[in-house]
Protein backbone atom coordinates (compact mmCIF):
# COMPACT_ATOMS: atom_id res chain seq x y z
CA UNK A 1 0.00 0.00 0.00
CA UNK A 2 1.74 3.17 -1.17
CA UNK A 3 1.16 6.50 1.26
CA UNK A 4 -1.77 7.66 -0.20
CA UNK A 5 -3.68 4.64 0.10
CA UNK A 6 -2.35 4.29 3.95
CA UNK A 7 -3.51 7.67 4.27
CA UNK A 8 -6.72 7.51 2.67
CA UNK A 9 -7.99 4.88 4.23
CA UNK A 10 -11.04 4.64 6.64
CA UNK A 11 -11.51 8.90 5.92
CA UNK A 12 -14.65 10.30 5.41
CA UNK A 13 -13.48 13.37 4.13
CA UNK A 14 -9.75 14.99 2.48
CA UNK A 15 -9.63 19.01 1.53
CA UNK A 16 -7.97 18.55 -0.68
CA UNK A 17 -6.81 15.00 -2.60
CA UNK A 18 -4.49 17.29 -4.20
CA UNK A 19 -2.49 19.23 -1.42
CA UNK A 20 -2.28 15.82 0.07
CA UNK A 21 -0.47 14.55 -2.53
CA UNK A 22 2.03 17.61 -2.26
CA UNK A 23 2.57 17.23 1.72
CA UNK A 24 3.08 13.45 1.04
CA UNK A 25 6.32 14.75 -1.56
CA UNK A 26 7.57 16.20 1.75
CA UNK A 27 10.34 15.51 3.65
CA UNK A 28 8.92 15.42 6.90
CA UNK A 29 5.57 17.12 6.74
CA UNK A 30 3.53 18.02 9.84
CA UNK A 31 0.43 16.59 11.22
CA UNK A 32 -1.48 17.20 14.36
CA UNK A 33 -4.97 16.12 16.00
CA UNK A 34 -6.27 17.60 19.58
CA UNK A 35 -8.12 15.77 22.23
CA UNK A 36 -9.20 17.98 25.29
CA UNK A 37 -8.86 15.57 28.12
CA UNK A 38 -11.91 14.85 29.81
CA UNK A 39 -12.78 11.71 31.08
CA UNK A 40 -12.47 8.18 29.84
CA UNK A 41 -11.09 7.12 26.39
CA UNK A 42 -13.66 5.00 24.80
CA UNK A 43 -13.49 2.61 21.79
CA UNK A 44 -13.70 5.11 18.95
CA UNK A 45 -10.67 6.32 19.67
CA UNK A 46 -9.06 3.32 17.80
CA UNK A 47 -10.24 4.82 14.77
CA UNK A 48 -7.57 7.99 15.33
CA UNK A 49 -4.84 5.93 16.95
CA UNK A 50 -4.59 3.70 13.53
CA UNK A 51 -4.46 6.61 11.56
CA UNK A 52 -1.89 8.08 13.92
CA UNK A 53 0.20 5.00 13.19
CA UNK A 54 -0.44 5.61 9.44
CA UNK A 55 0.71 8.71 9.86
CA UNK A 56 4.27 8.03 11.52
CA UNK A 57 4.44 4.73 9.03
CA UNK A 58 4.26 7.80 6.27
CA UNK A 59 6.85 9.64 7.55
CA UNK A 60 4.81 12.45 9.46
CA UNK A 61 6.21 14.44 12.46
CA UNK A 62 3.07 13.95 14.61
CA UNK A 63 1.47 15.98 17.23
CA UNK A 64 -0.70 14.87 19.72
CA UNK A 65 -2.06 18.04 21.25
CA UNK A 66 -3.86 17.75 24.68
CA UNK A 67 -5.78 20.65 24.43
CA UNK A 68 -5.97 21.97 28.42
CA UNK A 69 -6.74 25.08 28.45
CA UNK A 70 -9.50 24.45 25.49
CA UNK A 71 -10.90 21.91 28.06
CA UNK A 72 -10.81 24.30 31.07
CA UNK A 73 -12.55 27.02 28.62
CA UNK A 74 -15.08 23.87 27.78
CA UNK A 75 -15.90 23.38 31.40
CA UNK A 76 -14.45 19.76 31.38
CA UNK A 77 -14.03 18.38 34.86
CA UNK A 78 -15.88 20.96 36.74
CA UNK A 79 -12.82 23.73 34.97
CA UNK A 80 -10.09 21.51 37.67
CA UNK A 81 -7.01 22.66 35.37
CA UNK A 82 -4.91 20.06 37.67
CA UNK A 83 -7.48 17.56 37.15
CA UNK A 84 -7.48 18.14 33.47
CA UNK A 85 -3.76 18.21 33.03
CA UNK A 86 -3.77 14.59 35.11
CA UNK A 87 -6.12 13.31 32.51
CA UNK A 88 -3.75 14.62 29.25
CA UNK A 89 -1.05 11.90 31.48
CA UNK A 90 -3.85 9.06 31.80
CA UNK A 91 -4.61 10.16 27.77
CA UNK A 92 -0.89 9.57 26.71
CA UNK A 93 -0.98 5.99 28.33
CA UNK A 94 -4.41 5.46 26.40
CA UNK A 95 -2.53 6.04 23.00
CA UNK A 96 0.29 3.96 24.33
CA UNK A 97 -1.67 1.00 25.10
CA UNK A 98 -3.43 1.18 21.46
CA UNK A 99 -0.21 1.15 20.26
CA UNK A 100 1.16 4.46 19.45
CA UNK A 101 4.72 4.57 20.19
CA UNK A 102 5.14 7.40 22.13
CA UNK A 103 8.53 7.79 21.11
CA UNK A 104 7.95 8.81 17.84
CA UNK A 105 4.88 10.97 18.49
CA UNK A 106 5.21 14.74 20.05
CA UNK A 107 2.58 15.13 23.05
CA UNK A 108 2.22 18.79 23.84
CA UNK A 109 -0.32 20.47 26.18
CA UNK A 110 -1.49 23.76 25.09
CA UNK A 111 -0.71 25.30 28.53
CA UNK A 112 3.01 24.86 27.25
CA UNK A 113 2.62 27.75 24.94
CA UNK A 114 0.34 30.18 26.33
CA UNK A 115 2.87 32.21 27.83
CA UNK A 116 4.25 32.76 24.28
CA UNK A 117 2.77 36.17 22.98
CA UNK A 118 3.09 35.17 19.61
CA UNK A 119 0.66 32.64 19.85
CA UNK A 120 -2.09 34.96 21.28
CA UNK A 121 -0.84 37.55 18.41
CA UNK A 122 -1.89 34.60 16.07
CA UNK A 123 -5.12 34.24 18.54
CA UNK A 124 -6.28 37.96 18.20
CA UNK A 125 -5.31 37.95 14.15
CA UNK A 126 -7.60 34.97 13.68
CA UNK A 127 -10.43 36.96 15.36
CA UNK A 128 -9.59 39.60 12.91
CA UNK A 129 -9.74 37.89 10.08
CA UNK A 130 -13.55 36.28 11.03
CA UNK A 131 -16.91 37.76 12.30
CA UNK A 132 -18.64 36.39 15.41
CA UNK A 133 -21.37 34.91 13.35
CA UNK A 134 -18.46 32.54 11.58
CA UNK A 135 -17.03 31.67 14.82
CA UNK A 136 -19.99 30.52 16.87
CA UNK A 137 -20.83 28.17 13.43
CA UNK A 138 -17.63 26.57 14.56
CA UNK A 139 -18.80 26.12 18.10
CA UNK A 140 -20.02 22.72 17.40
CA UNK A 141 -16.02 21.29 17.77
CA UNK A 142 -16.73 21.90 21.39
CA UNK A 143 -20.11 19.93 21.91
CA UNK A 144 -21.83 23.31 22.25
CA UNK A 145 -24.53 25.09 20.75
CA UNK A 146 -24.36 29.21 19.03
CA UNK A 147 -26.22 30.47 22.77
CA UNK A 148 -23.40 29.04 25.06
CA UNK A 149 -21.66 32.35 24.01
CA UNK A 150 -24.14 34.53 24.73
CA UNK A 151 -23.72 33.45 28.94
CA UNK A 152 -20.10 33.11 28.82
CA UNK A 153 -17.26 35.07 26.19
CA UNK A 154 -14.63 32.75 26.46
CA UNK A 155 -16.60 29.88 24.49
CA UNK A 156 -16.26 32.27 21.68
CA UNK A 157 -12.47 32.32 21.74
CA UNK A 158 -12.24 28.70 21.34
CA UNK A 159 -12.46 28.08 17.77
CA UNK A 160 -10.00 31.08 17.45
CA UNK A 161 -7.90 29.24 19.49
CA UNK A 162 -7.93 26.35 17.66
CA UNK A 163 -7.12 27.79 14.36
CA UNK A 164 -4.06 29.24 16.03
CA UNK A 165 -3.26 25.91 17.00
CA UNK A 166 -2.91 25.01 13.67
CA UNK A 167 -0.88 27.95 12.55
CA UNK A 168 1.50 28.50 15.73
CA UNK A 169 2.23 24.62 15.42
CA UNK A 170 2.70 25.39 11.18
CA UNK A 171 0.96 22.12 10.22
CA UNK A 172 0.42 20.86 7.27
CA UNK A 173 -2.41 18.57 7.94
CA UNK A 174 -4.91 19.12 10.58
CA UNK A 175 -6.90 16.04 11.57
CA UNK A 176 -9.71 15.10 13.44
CA UNK A 177 -13.02 13.10 14.03
CA UNK A 178 -15.88 14.77 11.38
CA UNK A 179 -16.95 16.67 14.37
CA UNK A 180 -13.92 19.15 13.96
CA UNK A 181 -14.32 19.75 10.01
CA UNK A 182 -15.60 23.61 11.15
CA UNK A 183 -12.46 24.43 12.70
CA UNK A 184 -10.18 22.73 10.24
CA UNK A 185 -12.46 24.70 7.50
CA UNK A 186 -11.81 28.20 9.39
CA UNK A 187 -8.44 28.10 9.63
CA UNK A 188 -8.41 27.31 5.52
CA UNK A 189 -10.79 30.15 5.13
CA UNK A 190 -8.47 32.21 7.35
CA UNK A 191 -5.00 31.36 6.60
CA UNK A 192 -4.64 33.59 3.17
CA UNK A 193 -5.72 36.66 4.88
CA UNK A 194 -2.81 35.72 7.54
CA UNK A 195 -0.22 34.54 5.18
CA UNK A 196 -0.35 31.16 6.54
CA UNK A 197 -0.55 27.86 4.79
CA UNK A 198 -3.65 26.74 4.55
CA UNK A 199 -3.90 22.87 6.13
CA UNK A 200 -4.75 20.10 4.30
CA UNK A 201 -7.94 18.32 6.14
CA UNK A 202 -8.02 14.94 7.09
CA UNK A 203 -11.21 13.68 8.73
CA UNK A 204 -12.06 9.96 9.72
CA UNK A 205 -15.83 8.75 10.68
CA UNK A 206 -17.15 9.37 14.30
CA UNK A 207 -18.33 6.39 15.98
CA UNK A 208 -21.91 5.94 16.69
CA UNK A 209 -23.48 5.16 20.19
CA UNK A 210 -23.87 1.85 20.49
CA UNK A 211 -27.97 2.64 21.55
CA UNK A 212 -28.50 5.53 18.36
CA UNK A 213 -30.72 4.91 15.69
CA UNK A 214 -31.04 6.38 12.39
CA UNK A 215 -32.37 10.09 12.06
CA UNK A 216 -30.20 11.17 14.78
CA UNK A 217 -27.68 13.97 13.90
CA UNK A 218 -24.11 12.67 13.28
CA UNK A 219 -23.03 14.92 16.20
CA UNK A 220 -25.40 13.67 18.34
CA UNK A 221 -25.12 10.35 17.74
CA UNK A 222 -21.69 9.60 18.32
CA UNK A 223 -20.13 7.39 21.05
CA UNK A 224 -19.63 9.65 23.90
CA UNK A 225 -18.44 8.86 27.30
CA UNK A 226 -21.02 11.35 28.76
CA UNK A 227 -23.36 8.36 27.42
CA UNK A 228 -21.58 5.45 29.24
CA UNK A 229 -24.07 2.50 28.77
CA UNK A 230 -23.41 4.07 24.33
CA UNK A 231 -20.49 3.67 24.68
CA UNK A 232 -17.55 0.68 25.23
CA UNK A 233 -14.75 2.29 27.47
CA UNK A 234 -11.22 0.58 26.84
CA UNK A 235 -11.28 -0.75 30.17
CA UNK A 236 -14.56 -2.45 29.95
CA UNK A 237 -14.15 -6.23 31.01
CA UNK A 238 -15.32 -9.12 28.91
CA UNK A 239 -18.62 -9.33 30.48
CA UNK A 240 -19.49 -5.68 30.76
CA UNK A 241 -18.41 -5.42 26.75
CA UNK A 242 -20.70 -8.67 25.41
CA UNK A 243 -23.88 -7.02 27.69
CA UNK A 244 -23.72 -3.43 26.40
CA UNK A 245 -23.41 -5.28 22.54
CA UNK A 246 -25.90 -7.72 23.34
CA UNK A 247 -28.09 -4.56 23.98
CA UNK A 248 -27.19 -2.55 21.03
CA UNK A 249 -29.05 -1.02 17.66
CA UNK A 250 -28.82 -3.36 15.24
CA UNK A 251 -31.75 -4.66 13.55
CA UNK A 252 -32.10 -7.54 11.28
CA UNK A 253 -31.00 -6.94 7.59
CA UNK A 254 -30.44 -2.94 8.02
CA UNK A 255 -26.81 -1.91 7.28
CA UNK A 256 -27.35 1.53 7.26
CA UNK A 257 -26.79 3.50 10.57
CA UNK A 258 -25.72 0.31 11.84
CA UNK A 259 -23.36 0.73 15.14
CA UNK A 260 -22.47 -2.62 15.36
CA UNK A 261 -21.58 -3.44 11.09
CA UNK A 262 -19.22 0.51 11.98
CA UNK A 263 -17.39 -1.51 14.73
CA UNK A 264 -16.58 -4.18 12.40
CA UNK A 265 -15.62 -1.83 9.56
CA UNK A 266 -13.78 0.90 10.91
CA UNK A 267 -12.29 -1.09 14.55
CA UNK A 268 -12.12 -4.61 13.68
CA UNK A 269 -10.87 -4.94 10.24
CA UNK A 270 -8.49 -2.66 10.62
CA UNK A 271 -6.89 -5.02 13.13
CA UNK A 272 -7.57 -8.00 11.30
CA UNK A 273 -5.06 -8.17 8.64
CA UNK A 274 -5.35 -11.21 6.73
CA UNK A 275 -6.78 -13.27 9.59
CA UNK A 276 -10.48 -14.05 8.56
CA UNK A 277 -13.81 -12.65 10.52
CA UNK A 278 -15.02 -15.65 12.23
CA UNK A 279 -18.70 -15.76 12.78
CA UNK A 280 -19.55 -18.62 15.39
CA UNK A 281 -23.19 -20.52 14.36
CA UNK A 282 -24.18 -23.89 14.96
CA UNK A 283 -24.65 -26.36 11.92
CA UNK A 284 -28.80 -26.21 13.09
CA UNK A 285 -28.60 -22.32 11.17
CA UNK A 286 -25.94 -22.59 8.54
CA UNK A 287 -22.78 -23.17 10.41
CA UNK A 288 -19.96 -21.19 10.48
CA UNK A 289 -18.96 -17.86 8.19
CA UNK A 290 -15.84 -16.26 7.63
CA UNK A 291 -15.23 -12.87 5.63
CA UNK A 292 -12.03 -11.73 4.10
CA UNK A 293 -13.48 -8.38 4.09
CA UNK A 294 -15.99 -5.82 5.47
CA UNK A 295 -17.57 -5.60 2.18
CA UNK A 296 -18.31 -9.02 2.09
CA UNK A 297 -19.84 -9.08 5.72
CA UNK A 298 -22.16 -6.16 4.82
CA UNK A 299 -24.18 -7.44 1.95
CA UNK A 300 -24.21 -10.94 4.23
CA UNK A 301 -25.85 -9.39 7.23
CA UNK A 302 -27.96 -7.70 4.54
CA UNK A 303 -29.29 -11.31 3.16
CA UNK A 304 -28.57 -14.11 6.34
CA UNK A 305 -26.70 -13.53 8.77
CA UNK A 306 -28.77 -13.12 12.47
CA UNK A 307 -28.18 -9.69 14.42
CA UNK A 308 -27.15 -12.05 17.70
CA UNK A 309 -24.81 -13.95 15.76
CA UNK A 310 -23.20 -10.67 14.48
CA UNK A 311 -22.89 -9.49 18.00
CA UNK A 312 -21.46 -12.23 19.53
CA UNK A 313 -18.99 -12.26 17.19
CA UNK A 314 -18.57 -8.62 18.05
CA UNK A 315 -18.15 -8.76 21.29
CA UNK A 316 -15.47 -11.45 21.10
CA UNK A 317 -13.38 -9.53 18.49
CA UNK A 318 -13.67 -6.10 20.68
CA UNK A 319 -12.32 -8.29 23.42
CA UNK A 320 -9.41 -9.53 21.65
CA UNK A 321 -8.57 -6.10 20.66
CA UNK A 322 -9.29 -4.44 24.98
CA UNK A 323 -7.02 -7.40 25.69
CA UNK A 324 -3.74 -5.93 25.47
CA UNK A 325 -4.85 -2.19 26.46
CA UNK A 326 -6.23 -3.81 29.72
CA UNK A 327 -2.90 -5.86 30.45
CA UNK A 328 -1.12 -1.73 29.82
CA UNK A 329 -3.38 -0.73 32.37
CA UNK A 330 -2.28 -3.31 34.64
CA UNK A 331 1.58 -2.31 34.84
CA UNK A 332 0.77 1.93 34.40
CA UNK A 333 -1.48 2.68 36.75
CA UNK A 334 -0.58 6.12 38.21
CA UNK A 335 -2.60 8.68 36.62
CA UNK A 336 -5.44 6.25 35.90
CA UNK A 337 -5.67 5.17 39.43
CA UNK A 338 -5.17 8.65 40.70
CA UNK A 339 -8.10 9.68 38.38
CA UNK A 340 -10.50 7.14 39.70
CA UNK A 341 -9.48 8.36 43.24
CA UNK A 342 -10.65 11.73 42.35
CA UNK A 343 -13.83 10.30 40.54
CA UNK A 344 -12.76 11.25 36.78
CA UNK A 345 -12.84 7.62 35.98
CA UNK A 346 -15.44 5.50 37.28
CA UNK A 347 -15.20 1.48 35.73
Amino acid sequence: MDKLDRITANTEEIITIEELKTVLSKSKPKAYIGFEPSGTVHLGWKICTNKIKDFLDCGFDFTVLLADWHAYINDKLGGDIEKIKLCGHYMEDCFASMGVDKNKVRFIYASDYVNDSDYWEIVLKTAKSTSVARVKRAMDIMGRGEEEADKDLSKLFYPAMQVSDIFYLDLDVAYGGMDQRHAHMLARDVSTKLNRKAPTAIHTPLLTGLQAGSRMDPTEAKMSKSKPDTMISIHDDPEKVKKKINKAFCPEKQTEDNPILEICKYIIFPELHDEMFLIKRPEKFGGNLEFTGYNELEKAFAEEIHPLDLKNATAEYINKILEPIHTFFEKHTESFDELKKQGVISI
